[in-house]
C-alpha cells in the first residue's frame, strides 16, 4: 500500500534550532545503525521509518559503514526512500558520515580529502540522493591536518552535495579549532554529534561550552548506553538482548542496582527508565536533539514519548546525580 504521511505529524514533538543556524531539528531523531542492515527484515525497517515520520521525526541519521554489511543501511534506506519518502524529500533532514573504516587500503578511512569526498559520493549513490542535508567528519584523524579534513567538508557543501557540515566525536579543543577553520572558509559548522548519557558525561567537561561558543548545535547518540539505561536488564540478561549477542555491549557492564534505582525515579515521574534517560539528555538547552535507535515500532513509540514527560525537579536531578555520577566519572 502506498504510504501517506500522517497529517498531524508536526504536532507530536518540539523542533529545536541547531545552534545559531536557521535549521530546526526534532527533539528526537532516528539513527539507522544496528537495525537497518541486510541482517534485518527490510519491511521492519520500513515500518519503523514510516511510524517515525508520522510521529514528527524528520531527521534520519546514517553513516557510510552502518549496517551489516557496511553500507547496507544506506542502501536499504535508499530503497525505502524511493518507494515511500521521495515526495517528502524537502521535509526530511538526512545525514551521513565518513571517518571510520569503510573499504580496504590506505584511502578507506580517517580524514583525508580523498577518502572523505569519495565516501560522500558513494553514500549518495547508495541512497539514490542528489545531496544530504548534513555531512559529518565521523572522527578526528590524528595524522591528517585538520585544515584538510575541514576543507573537504567545505568542498562537500560548496559542491551542493551537502547543505550543512558537522563533526562527530571531536574533543572540545578540536571542536574549537575545527569551528575556527570552517568559519574562515565561509562554511560554519552546523552541529556536533557526541556520545552522551547519564553514565557517560564527558561532553559536560568543556565540549558543550565549546559548541555553544561556536554557535553549533549538539545531537547526542547512545543516550541509553546501549540499553543499560532501560528496563531490559532489571532482572538479568535476556538471551536475545544486545548484551548477550552484540560485540558492542558485554554482560559484565550491566549494573542492575543502578538501573533499578533510576527506574524508581522514572516510575515516580510516570515514565519508563528509557524515557527518563532520553528526557534527561534533552534537559540542557544546548542539546538540540537526541538520537535513538529502534528495533521495532513499539520501541520507537515508547522512546519518542519521552517528549511528553514532565520537567525535572531539582530533587530529581540531584537524586539522579547521586546514582549516576560515580559510574559516569571519566567515561567517554
Amino acid at each position: 500500500m502506498s504510504y501517506q504521511a500522517d497529517d498531524r505529524r508536526y504536532e507530536r514533538q518540539p523542533y529545536n534550532r541547531s545552534g545559531r543556524s536557521g535549521l530546526r531539528l526534532p527533539a528526537v531523531s532516528l539513527g539507522l545503525w544496528h537495525n537497518f542492515g541486510d541482517n534485518r527484515p527490510v519491511e521492519n525497517s520500513r515500518a519503523i521509518l514510516r511510524r517515525a515520520f508520522d510521529l514528527g521525526v524528520t531527521h534520519f541519521d546514517l553513516a557510510n559503514n552502518y549496517g551489516v554489511p557496511y553500507g547496507s543501511a544506506e542502501t536499504n534506506f535508499g530503497r525505502i526512500f524511493r518507494e515511500d519518502f521521495a515526495k517528502y524529500r524537502d521535509e526530511l533532514v538526512i545525514s551521513t558520515k565518513a571517518g571510520f573504516d569503510m573499504w580496504p587500503g590506505p584511502y578507506g578511512e580517517w580524514g583525508s580529502r580523498k577518502y572523505v569526498l569519495a565516501s560522500l559520493d558513494q553514500s549518495l549513490r547508495r541512497m539514490g540522493l542528489e545531496y544530504v542535508d548534513i555531512f559529518y567528519s565521523h572522527r578526528p584523524d590524528p595524522d591528517t591536518p585538520l585544515e584538510e579534513t575541514m576543507g573537504a567538508l567545505d568542498r562537500a557543501v560548496r559542491s551542493g552535495k551537502a547543505l550543512y557540515a558537522g563533526i562527530s566525536n571531536y574533543s572540545a579543543e578540536q571542536t574549537t579549532q575545527a569551528a575556527r577553520i570552517m568559519r574562515e572558509l565561509g562554511t560554519p559548522l552546523l552541529i556536533h554529534q557526541p556520545s552522551y548519557s547519564m553514565i557517560n558525561r564527558w561532553i559536560e567537561d568543556g565540549l558543550l561550552d565549546a559548541v555553544e561558543e561556536a554557535g553549533m548545535g549538539c545531537i547526542v547518540y547512545s543516550p541509553l548506553a546501549q540499553g543499560l539505561l532501560t528496563d531490559r536488564y532489571l532482572d538479568g540478561v535476556p538471551a536475545d538482548s544486545r548484551a548477550a549477542t552484540s560485540r558492542f555491549l558485554s554482560a559484565d557492564r550491566i549494573d542492575r542496582d543502578l538501573a533499578r534505582d533510576l527506574n524508581e525515579i522514572a516510575a515516580g515521574r510516570g515514565q519508563t527508565l528509557a524515557q527518563m534517560a532520553l528526557s534527561w539528555t534533552l534537559r540542557d538547552p544546548r542539546v538540540t536533539s537526541v538520537l535513538i535507535g529502534a528495533s521495532s515500532v513499539k520501541q520507537l513509540e515508547d522512546n519518542v514519548a519521552c517528549v511528553d514527560g514532565p520537567a525535572f525537579t531539582e530533587d530529581e536531578l540531584q537524586a539522579i546525580d547521586v546514582i549516576t555520577k560515580p559510574r559516569a566519572a571519566g567515561g567517554r
